[in-house]
């Protein structure tokens, strides 16, 4: 896991943008803290920070390999899990290796397939390949967007990096907000639409696709998307593909060269990861595997139980913990550091994000990174398997929007007057919303339910999994710390995808089909345990220690966060300890403590950026 910078101009010569590459890459250390690297021609400059998971030696970047008198180059930000196959096929045709870094395996794939590569890839990546020859630069991005990339064009110079702050390094980008800006931070945030980013003119690849830029400018494709079909296996078949899929993925993305953990919550989800976690240790005879989780001081005493987190996870850790045997560790996180590591958390997503939901994972990552550098976490399979309480609930199904995102009213009326004349949030978010709806595709034997789920799945999918995947990129990366994601393979995702709803919500149940699979494996405690997400701190500590921040804030009339946003109702917001924002900001658990703690990332974020304000 690394991460890289990018300058290309085919019509000026670059070799004086050196310091402005290097400015660039610095900026990223904390991505790719072991070492760094450039590569430096007349019309391409790479610059590469690098995180060692895979074969310290063999795996330096940028690599470069002449190939039949050409020379290409690959910056590289990722892991790639079918690295045995793809070395198969290089040998086949004669294209010889010289390490076992799958860095070295992805140039030389791309130099046998071209552009082709991207479907012959299974993991997470985001990469640039310069072709001296024929003056172009390749760049792509994984199945699910789990791994970054950035991109604008700027004075002839297409400039990519693997993270916001990185571009903004380059003299003359400056940092604006236009209305589409507002709407995609206020109405659609911390979630965005795929291939935007707040920033105008700065974008995101999106996930599953490629850029071409060469002489005619910048060519971009999607290369793959979930497909509907109809689905022809029998139960126990499903069953036996699920299973066997998910087995896969696991194993898989257990190789390292380097200490690998699971976090392990007791939920599910993470208790699968762990269970085939820790019987491929016992195969391969290697050390006891190492489990993480994380709680809060005195979650103990203030823990409420809520409709969307029905219990807390000691019980259910420590009874997987005593069926596999692991060693297991607690990372305790207090008030004081969840709220003065917000500011970290926003630097990290260069955006305001979810709150002390990133920042409480930053901390996590940083407590596991002196004990492991790779960690294999469940994420992702409450929106592969059906595991929200929306994909059941009748209010949500009937909002007609995000339904993780519902209080529209309340985001409009939070814009400052003057702002909130100009830009029409609710409109925004329609738009956005019947625009995603639109590439569902739905068949005609898909029985009423399933078609409906379908678009429920297309938009948990595409809006609320790539928020929480951004989250763990930015908070582990942060840390110099790797967050695999085996839920999140697109083989297992394609298959699923198409399981009747029926089948499915086997019971009735959320994630009913992965419950059953799970019933011999997995103690009943665990299979039975009803969706708790992400644990947050219950401390009152908490909500003070935010209400101060804030208050601080707005003792100052001139705060950045005034241009912005509505000082009457924040102040209203404060009165009340967030209950005049009468629905959660996000998901289920921004409510009041993070919504204030989500104001106060706001106003960090214009001050550290300053962008400007053109609409």
């Amino acid at each position: 896991m690394c991460g890289f910078v990018g300058i290309v101009n085919l019509k000026s010569n670059l070799n004086s943008k050196k310091d402005v590459l290097i400015s660039m890459n610095n900026t990223l250390l904390r991505r790719g803290p072991d070492e760094c690297g450039y590569y430096v021609t007349d019309n391409a400059l790479l610059g590469h920070r690098r995180l060692i998971v895979i074969d310290p030696e063999g795996g330096k970047q940028p690599m470069s390999y002449k190939y039949n008198g050409n020379t290409y180059t690959i910056v590289y930000n990722g892991q790639i899990y079918n690295t045995k196959e793809l070395k198969q096929a290089l040998n086949d045709n004669n294209i010889p290796l010289e390490s076992h870094s799958d860095t070295e395996v992805l140039l030389k794939s791309y130099i046998l397939y071209k552009e082709d590569v991207v479907n012959k890839l299974n993991g997470i990546f985001a990469f640039a390949i310069w072709d001296e020859k024929d003056r172009n630069v390749f760049l792509a991005r994984d199945h699910f967007g789990v791994k970054p990339l950035f991109y604008t064009i700027y004075n002839n110079n297409l400039i990519f990096a693997s993270e916001v702050k990185a571009i903004l390094k380059y003299p003359g980008i400056t940092p604006t907000l236009n209305k589409q800006s507002i709407s995609e931070l206020f109405g659609i945030g911390p979630a965005h639409t795929n291939g935007l980013t707040a920033f105008n003119n700065i974008y995101e690849l999106k996930p599953a696709s490629f850029m071409i830029y060469n002489d005619s400018g910048i060519h971009i494709k999607r290369y793959w998307k979930l497909k509907s079909k109809p689905h022809t296996d029998n139960f126990e078949q499903t069953c036996d593909k699920v299973q066997y899929l998910l087995e896969d993925a696991i194993k898989r993305q257990l190789v390292s060269d380097v200490p690998l953990c699971t976090f392990l919550s007791g939920g599910l989800d993470s208790s699968i990861i762990t269970l085939y976690a820790s019987e491929y240790c016992n195969e391969h005879n290697l050390p006891k595997l190492n489990t993480y989780s994380v709680d809060y001081v005195d979650n103990d005493k203030n823990f409420q139980k809520t409709d969307f987190q029905p219990n807390s996870d000691n019980y259910y850790i420590n009874l997987m913990q005593s069926k596999l045997d692991t060693n297991h560790h607690t990372v305790m996180l207090d008030t004081p550091e969840l709220a003065k590591a917000l500011e970290d958390a926003m630097i990290a997503r260069d955006f305001p994000g979810m709150a002390d939901v990133d920042s409480s994972l930053l901390l996590f990552c940083k407590n596991v990174k002196p004990e492991a550098t790779v960690t294999l976490t469940g994420e992702c399979a409450d929106e592969i398997f059906a595991g929200y309480p929306w994909f059941f609930r009748e209010d949500a199904l009937n909002s007609g929007t995000f339904p993780w995102s519902i209080a529209i009213k309340e985001r409009q009326e939070l814009l400052n007057p003057e702002i909130a004349e100009k830009v029409d949030l609710k409109e925004y978010i329609d738009y956005r919303y019947n625009e995603s709806l639109e590439d569902v595709e739905i068949l005609d034997t898909d029985s009423t339910e399933t078609a409906e789920k379908r678009k429920i799945s297309h938009l948990t999918l595409n809006w609320f999994m790539q928020t929480l995947l951004d989250r763990s990129d930015r908070m582990g990366m942060y840390n110099g710390f790797e967050i695999r994601v085996p839920f999140c393979d697109y083989r297992l995702a394609e298959y699923v995808w198409n399981i009747p709803w029926e089948m499915k919500a086997l019971n009735g149940r959320e994630k009913g089909l992965l419950r059953y699979i799970m019933k011999d494996k997995l103690p009943a405690e665990i299979v039975d345990r009803k969706k708790s997400p992400y644990p947050k701190t219950w401390n009152p500590t908490y909500l003070r220690a935010v209400k101060e921040m804030l208050s601080k804030i707005m003792e100052d009339k001139n705060a950045p966060i005034n241009t912005l946003l509505n000082r009457e109702y924040i102040m209203q917001i404060l009165e009340t300890d967030g209950k005049a924002f009468t629905r959660p900001w996000f998901g289920q658990l921004m409510t009041g403590p993070q919504l204030m703690a989500y104001l106060c990332q706001v106003n960090m974020w214009l001050e550290k950026y300053a962008p400007k304000i053109e609409i």
